[in-house]
């Protein structure tokens, strides 16, 4: 079973020691940087196994491995050595593991570490993708049995990271610790008992002198509540959310926890993909169940389902695929948790007689024009990409323009409602509006499907003008709440996700 490491980075031990316990009873095994260590500290750092109380790692990681130790090898393998030197016949006093490059090469060392039971990690760092012969890499990184393969890889696309997956079936049977850094990478952090990874390290979130240890490490927090990491098996079903560059989701807060409550032996991961037919055959190398399908990919899924409902035909777009014995089946929940979403914040069953304008002609938008159309309400599209926004708007008899004073003119006839489906003002975005030409008069209701930040900027400017809004939390939860039901195949009753506060 894979088990959490918490990477302290710290610059003292006492400080390095307040953090673990903040996060004890989420974590199995802590690692000391100790090159993230003020050098007067690191001669202390022989102390720290008794001071845990849980097994430590012993890291001295060099500059060119992606640490902080800028001295030289004699002076690493010094400090080592104090590390290892005058074990206690209690190996609880003792480091459990100590993590050694492949190119570190000091017998006396090893011999120290496994005299008083400290096992050796013998590992290997690549920042540039992954290696043609990772397989022989892992198999010939071992000098002795008793070592742990460690392999750390910074993917450059997620076609990388389906490599990692393969190799991992390859060196089954090999105990060794196999992940992906960076954003690409966090799905490895979370699957870490599919790749048979001895564990999975985390870092503190909310610590601002604790640095991540490295990219892509999650906090140990949401690794086990959230993700429910120590209950992951082989059997743990897999879904997820796939987009790009997918800074921002809140689906894993969402789902998961129903899982928990409804005990459904399954996990929610994020899936960032630069390209939908990697994700796709990642997907089939990890047999994902399921996913949630965000930009840009909605419209591009298409042709890529066995089967799709009527509603993604009717739409021309896609944001669920749920596996089946034939291939992938798609559906379209985003237009009904819209609708949910937009009638309630309006208190109205439809929107005869409204005029609305649709900021956007991507994957979102056509399924919120579609709903605007069926509720009988009349529509503008507005986009920056003009003849994108003519061809969304023709399927209903809407009015179309650009994001151009010429467009922005029209808005004056369909303002009785705003709605923005761009990703335009998303975090780390925050200062972008897409409608900084137009001057809300107070009257209109706004709607941004983005919800983090919370309130964009358009949303803040709206309210400042005395508008009603809205963000699209509530639309996340409704079209979500349609998801579950089609990926367990069973309706979710509402009053279970009240339970939750989602």
């Amino acid at each position: 079973m894979a088990r959490i490491c918490l990477s302290l980075t710290g610059k003292t031990l006492a400080r390095n020691l307040e953090i673990l316990e903040k996060c004890r009873e989420y974590i199995d095994i802590a690692e000391l940087r100790a090159d993230c260590l003020d050098a007067d500290e690191r001669f202390n750092l022989r102390r720290f196994p008794e001071m845990a109380g849980i097994p430590v790692i012993l890291t001295l990681r060099r500059i060119s491995d992606g640490g902080k130790f800028v001295g030289g090898e004699g002076a690493r393998i010094t400090l080592f050595s104090k590390g290892l030197a005058f074990a206690d016949a209690d190996r609880r006093k003792n480091f459990a593991y100590v993590d050694l490059e492949e190119d570190l090469d000091v017998p006396s060392l090893e011999e120290a570490a496994r005299t008083f039971g400290t096992r050796i990690i013998r590992s290997y760092h690549n920042f540039q993708g992954v290696d043609d012969n990772l397989k022989e890499k892992i198999m010939n990184l071992r000098r002795v049995g008793d070592e742990i393969a460690k392999v750390a890889i910074m993917p450059q696309k997620l076609a990388d990271v389906i490599r990692i997956y393969q190799v991992a079936k390859e060196t089954a049977g090999i105990e060794k610790i196999l992940l992906c850094m960076g954003a690409y990478g966090i799905n490895t952090r979370i699957l870490a008992e599919h790749l048979g990874s001895h564990l999975s390290y985390t870092s503190v979130k909310g610590e601002p002198d604790m640095e991540p240890a490295a990219p892509g490490h999650l906090d140990p927090r949401d690794l086990d509540k959230l993700y429910r990491f120590r209950k992951i098996t082989g059997n743990t079903k897999v879904y997820g959310v796939v987009g790009y560059p997918l800074t921002v989701t809140s689906s894993p807060e969402f789902f998961n926890p129903l899982f928990t409550q409804e005990k459904v032996d399954a996990v929610y991961v994020p899936f960032p993909a630069d390209s939908l037919n990697s994700f796709l055959r990642l997907a089939e190398e990890i047999q994902l169940e399921g996913a949630s399908v965000t930009i840009p990919y909605k419209e591009e899924v298409i042709p890529h389902l066995i089967s799709r409902s009527e509603k993604v035909d009717y739409i021309g777009a896609c944001n669920t695929i749920v596996r089946s014995p034939r291939g992938w089946m798609g559906y379209n929940t985003d237009a009904r948790g819209f609708s949910d979403s937009l009638l309630k914040f309006i208190g109205r069953k439809n929107l005869f007689g409204k005029r609305v304008t649709i900021i956007g002609a991507g994957g979102a938008a056509r399924a919120i024009a579609a709903e605007v159309y069926r509720l009988k309400g009349g529509g503008l599209i507005l986009n920056r990409t003009v003849y994108r926004a003519k061809d969304l708007a023709q399927r209903y008899g809407f009015a179309w323009g650009g994001l151009d004073n010429h467009g922005i003119g029209l808005m004056d006839r369909y303002s009785h409602i705003i709605i923005q489906t761009t990703s335009v003002g998303m975090m780390p975005d925050v200062d972008a509006d897409p409608l900084e030409l137009y001057n809300f008069s107070g009257k209109e209701m706004v709607m941004d499907i983005i919800y983090r930040p919370e309130k964009t900027k358009l949303l803040s400017r709206a309210e400042d003008a005395g508008c009603s809004i809205i963000n699209g939390y509530d639309m996340l939860i409704q079209q979500a709440k349609y998801q579950y039901n089609l990926f367990m195949g069973a309706d979710l009753d509402n009053q279970i996700i009240q339970k939750l506060n989602l």
